[in-house]
């Protein structure tokens, strides 16, 4: 039966909550994107009038998608070309969803959309849907097909694995950006003193190239290595110049709602460097530079006002 209007009116106000979802359950907008697509079709061959609570039964078309997709991701993922990081969203990108609770503005965060990658599916599931989007268990185990107790263990197991890993306590926005600021003046600086400092001990790096853009297969571990690498991140040479097509204009913004360095050539975003500032310091730089996960950055980058850049790199 084709669509009416109001059936497509119905999907369209419902996109952006699925496209929320599928995000934090993908670490992927393109594939987020594609899930929701897909959850348009079978909303279009079904018989929508016979379906009492649409935004139930499109989450759960949705969800189940996303949990075949997570399935054959992480097989892809095995032999993927180094460190497999999430897709990073620029602020103002409507796929951040809802962001008015500390648990909805942690579950889009980078340092956990990292961490999630360690859950189980259906740990993801649960973990999305109660914390970011509080449905209840019952609904939560009518979409995957579980018992409440098992959707309550199943969070319980996720939000353990979460905050093994979070051990230590972040800090306010302004705080953040001000750390940021200092980051990048230490970076810049050619010396690796100012930047150890600003780091946590066991501060970690990590680089996503996808085999496009050259980036380590291993973490840089350590206030120390971490800063070596920093400092030549940002060390002039011409063939960094050449690899990005010029050299890039540095800013200072936020991406899944934390402090992050945007590195632009020629309006395309070459880089998002996401920072965990934590109270102790910062504990982890996670540098997306995968060309093929900075196309939706570059259009969100290209309809904001951002100023003049901080300074050119390289």
């Amino acid at each position: 039966m084709p669509l009416t209007a109001k059936d497509v009116d119905r999907f369209e106000a419902a996109r952006p909550r699925l496209g929320a979802i599928a995000y934090r359950l993908l670490g992927s907008a393109s594939e987020a994107e594609d899930a929701v697509q897909e959850t348009f079709l079978r909303w279009q061959a079904a018989d929508a009038e016979r379906i009492e609570v649409p935004e139930a039964w499109l989450t759960k078309v949705l969800t189940n998608l996303c949990l075949n997709q997570l399935a054959s991701a992480r097989a892809r993922r095995e032999t993927y070309v180094g460190q497999w990081l999430p897709e990073p969203l620029l602020a103002g990108d409507p796929m951040l969803g809802p962001a008015d609770t500390a648990e909805q503005r942690e579950s889009v965060s980078y340092a956990v959309l990292t961490l999630m990658e360690r859950l189980s599916p259906n740990e993801r599931a649960v973990y999305v849907l109660r914390e970011a989007f509080d449905y209840s268990h019952r609904e939560i185990a009518g979409i995957l097909g579980l018992t409440e107790a098992a959707s309550q263990q199943l969070l319980h197991r996720a939000r353990k694995h979460i905050a093994d890993g979070r051990a230590r306590a972040e800090i306010d926005e302004a705080a953040a950006r001000r750390i940021a600021e200092e980051f990048l003046a230490a970076a810049t600086s050619g010396r690796t003193e100012p930047l150890v400092r600003l780091l946590t001990a066991d501060a970690v790096s990590v680089g996503d190239g996808g085999g496009k853009v050259p980036a380590r297969a291993r973490p840089f571990e350590g206030a120390l290595a971490v800063a070596k690498f920093v400092r030549g991140l940002f060390k002039p040479a011409p063939a960094k110049r050449a690899l990005v097509g010029g050299s890039p204009e540095v800013h200072i913004t936020t991406a899944n709602g934390g402090p992050a360095v945007v590195a632009v050539v020629d309006g395309r975003v070459v880089g998002v460097m996401c920072l965990e500032v934590t109270a102790g310091g910062i504990a982890a730089i996670r540098n997306q530079v995968n060309p093929d996960k900075l196309g939706r950055a570059t259009e969100v980058w290209a309809a904001g006002d951002h100023g003049e850049p901080l300074f050119r790199a390289f």
